[in-house]
C-alpha cells in the first residue's frame, strides 16, 4: 500500500508537534548552540519575529536579549507550550499560532526575522519569503538556520536507516519538497530568496556541536522523524523489535553519558530592500 501524504498543518498539529511538544527539554539544549547564534547580532529594542518557532525556545531567548519578541508557528500544541513558558517565566514574548507563509503580518512592523529551522516546510518558498519580507521594514535583516543535505547529517537519519524496511510505507523524499533537507541546495536557497525580493543574500556553511543526556536518547530514537510517525502504527511486539534497533543506531554518537554530533547546516543571511 502507498504512503498517503500529509499536509503541513496535519504534520505538526499531529504526531510531530506532540513529539516536539514531549521532547522540548532535549531539542532546546540539542540546539543551544545555535539559538547563541542567531541571538548574537540582535540588539536591544528590536523588534524580531521568530518564524517556525516551535515551543518558543529560541524566541523567549531573543526575547530575553532585545526586550521583545514575536514567535509564529502552525502548531497549535507547540504555540500553547511556548505561551504557557513565557507567562510561567515572565519573559516579554507573544506567540501566533499561524502559517506565516499567508499570515497577514502589520507591513514593516519587524526590525528582523529569524529562524531556527523553522523555514523549510512552506509549500510554496518563494510567496512565503515575499509575504515576510512585507512584515520587515526597509534595511530590516533576515538570518535563519537550515540542514545541509542528509549526507551531511548522518546523525538525523540514524534511526530511519536501521529499521526503515521494518516500517509501515513513507511518503518518498523528494528534494525540493517540504521537509527537514529541502534548503539543502544552496543555489535553490539563494534563488527562491532572490525570487521573493530580498537582498545581501549570504549562505554560508556552519558546524555547530549538538549535545544532550544519554538518558534521552531512547525517547529521541522512538519518537522523532519518520520513525517516530510510524511506531504508533505498529503492534506491541513490531514496536518491541524495532525500538532497540533504532537506539542502536546512534551507537556512534554516544560519549559516555552524552550524545554528541555536528549539525550540518546553512546560516542564511539577508536584508529587506
Amino acid at each position: 500500500m502507498d504512503a498517503i501524504p500529509v499536509s503541513q498543518s496535519e504534520h505538526w498539529n499531529g504526531t510531530s508537534g506532540n513529539a516536539w511538544v514531549d521532547l522540548r527539554e532535549t531539542l532546546d539544549d540539542m540546539f543551544r548552540g545555535i539559538e547563541t547564534l542567531l541571538v548574537e547580532g540582535l540588539d536591544t529594542g528590536q523588534r524580531v519575529l521568530d518564524v517556525g518557532c516551535g515551543t518558543g525556545g529560541a524566541t523567549l531567548a531573543v526575547a530575553r536579549r532585545t526586550g521583545h519578541a514575536t514567535g509564529v508557528d502552525i502548531s497549535a500544541p507547540m504555540i500553547a507550550v511556548a505561551q504557557a513558558t513565557a507567562a510561567a517565566t515572565g519573559v516579554p514574548a507573544q506567540f501566533l499560532c499561524a502559517d506565516a507563509s499567508q499570515y497577514s503580518f502589520a507591513p514593516a512592523s519587524f526590525d528582523a526575522l529569524v529562524s531556527r529551522f523553522g523555514v523549510m516546510f512552506f509549500d510554496d518558498p518563494v510567496a512565503a519569503f515575499a509575504n515576510l519580507r512585507l512584515a520587515v521594514r526597509s534595511g530590516g535583516t533576515l538570518r535563519f538556520f537550515a540542514w545541509r543535505t542528509a549526507e551531511e547529517n548522518p546523525f538525523m537519519t540514524a534511526a530511519e536507516r536501521a529499521v526503515g524496511a521494518q516500517l509501515p510505507p513513507q511518503p518518498p523524499r523528494k528534494a525540493d519538497d517540504p521537509g527537514q533537507f529541502s534548503f539543502a541546495d544552496a543555489r535553490r536557497v539563494h534563488g527562491i530568496l532572490a525570487a521573493a525580493g530580498w537582498r545581501d543574500i549570504r549562505i554560508d556553511p556552519r558546524d555547530v556541536a549538538c549535545v544532550f543526556p544519554q538518558r534521552d536518547l531512547e525517547r529521541y530514537a522512538t519518537m522523532m522523524g519518520p520513525v517516530g510517525r510510524a511506531l504508533p502504527r505498529l503492534d506491541a511486539a513490531e514496536r518491541a523489535a524495532i525500538v532497540p534497533q533504532a537506539e542502536a543506531a546512534f551507537a556512534p554518537f554516544v560519549d559516555g553519558d552524552s550524545v554528541r554530533y555536528t549539525a550540518a547546516c546553512w546560516d542564511v543571511t539577508a536584508t529587506a530592500p
